[in-house]
């Protein structure tokens, strides 16, 4: 830069993307001011530590990086800058030691998000960030200047760089709307339309099964479903039955792939196997044996071991003449086939996919479009599953652009 002000970063977004882009960006140098939609940031992050802050995974690389599927290589650069070690070690000097569960997980020792979003905001504020809630941004005047609603009415703001990191479309009630993408559209910028991630799935149940055994876990079960290439996959899992269908664990796992296959086919074909521990054979033999003066639920239950939710899923599924077939029973509780409708609503998702297409960006985040402007956290086209994955690529992006904006802001006395 040409003058002795230090250069001027605006950060779009009060999430842990932009609020990490804002602690980097401040120490090395930056003027930073960040500016919230909501009345508080760290609204969603809040929310998600509530039953524990996940906050990472201790799974080695690369296995680590396959975890984003299509997207692997580019968040694999991502974390080179900015790995799960080094969040744990970020987490730990700000007085946040962590954990590994026996999933893998990384949690804080005591599971909490509020105490570490309180000491980071703090910490922020008297590093000199200056944050600005209850500003929406609008996109741009036709002087260039940042365009903002308030509560008091428009606002404006000059910087000279730009980072947005204002999410993507689940939990809108905390910030995260999407509201963003038109505005970048018009400015020429490719963005993939949001999707659900993470989500559940609308199978459409009976009322008797909906009022009966909504909420009822499914576990343990191992989940058959075929890419969309044609490879067949299996995952032993959880999940849990809901009032129009399924989700849990083992089904955000795979909910891009299932996602997919709705968007293509219609539909979605998943087969549960209720009975992981037993086999065809022993299921049937012990389903053959005379039921006498017990009902046919009875029988169930003590012939496989099942309970009530999975044996009534088979009286959902079969009709009374399977039921009566040994043969066929055991064949649907290895292969119960679930057809899948449609995912559920973007707003009930854990996360989002689409978004601004990383082929819209440089290797710096910064966007072909609008030089200058660069984007972190879940507005970028990727997704993961839950697990840790979800926050460290978030960390991660925002140590890359803040790179690319250093690198952007300096380039004057780089040429000079």
């Amino acid at each position: 830069m040409s003058d002795a002000r230090p250069p001027r970063l605006a950060i779009i977004g009060g999430g842990p993307a932009g609020l990490f882009a804002a602690e980097r960006a401040r120490a090395a140098g930056l003027d930073v001011d960040l500016f919230e939609a909501k009345g508080s940031v760290g609204r969603k992050f809040l929310i998600a530590g509530k039953g524990g802050l996940n906050l990472t995974h201790s799974e080695p690389r690369p296995a680590f990086d396959a975890r984003y599927g299509m997207r692997e290589a580019a968040v694999g650069g991502w974390l080179d800058r900015f790995d799960a070690q080094a969040l744990r070690d970020w987490a730990a000097a700000r007085g946040v030691p962590t954990f590994v569960g026996s999933s893998g997980r990384v949690f804080p020792e005591d599971l909490k998000a509020a105490p570490l979003l309180r000491g980071w905001v703090r910490q922020l504020r008297e590093d000199g960030v200056r944050f600005h809630v209850q500003h929406r941004w609008a996109g741009w005047d036709d002087t260039g200047a940042l365009c903002f609603e308030t509560p008091g009415g428009g606002a404006t703001h000059v910087a000279d760089a730009t980072l947005l990191a204002m999410g993507g479309a689940s939990w809108p009630e905390l910030g995260s709307d999407g509201r963003w993408q038109p505005v970048l559209s018009a400015r020429g910028v490719d963005v993939a339309p949001l999707v659900p991630a993470n989500c559940g799935f609308d199978i459409g149940w009976s009322a008797h099964l909906a009022e009966r055994h909504a909420g009822a876990p499914l576990k343990p079960v191992v989940l058959h479903w075929t890419g969309l290439d044609g490879t067949p996959h299996a995952l032993q899992g959880e999940c849990v039955l809901t009032t129009t269908g399924i989700e849990g664990s083992a089904i955000y796992a795979i909910s891009g792939a299932l996602r997919d296959t709705i968007a293509g086919d219609g539909s979605a074909l998943l087969e549960l196997d209720l009975a992981p521990g037993r086999d065809l054979e022993r299921l049937q033999t012990d389903l053959s044996r005379p039921r006498g003066r017990r009902s046919i639920g009875e029988h169930l239950r003590r012939a496989t071991g099942l309970d009530a939710a999975k044996t009534a899923l088979l009286f959902e599924l079969l009709d009374r003449a399977a039921l009566d077939d040994p043969a066929r029973v055991a064949a649907a509780i290895k292969r119960l086939p679930l057809r899948l409708q449609a995912p559920r609503p973007i707003a009930e998702a854990i996360s989002s996919a689409g978004g601004v297409r990383l082929e819209a960006t440089d290797d710096a985040l910064m966007l072909d479009a609008l030089p200058g402007v660069f984007v972190a956290g879940e507005m970028l086209d990727w997704e993961a599953p839950t697990g840790g994955y979800l926050l460290t690529a978030c960390w991660a992006s925002a140590a890359v652009a803040v790179d690319g904006v250093l690198a952007w802001v300096r380039r004057d006395v780089g040429a000079a």
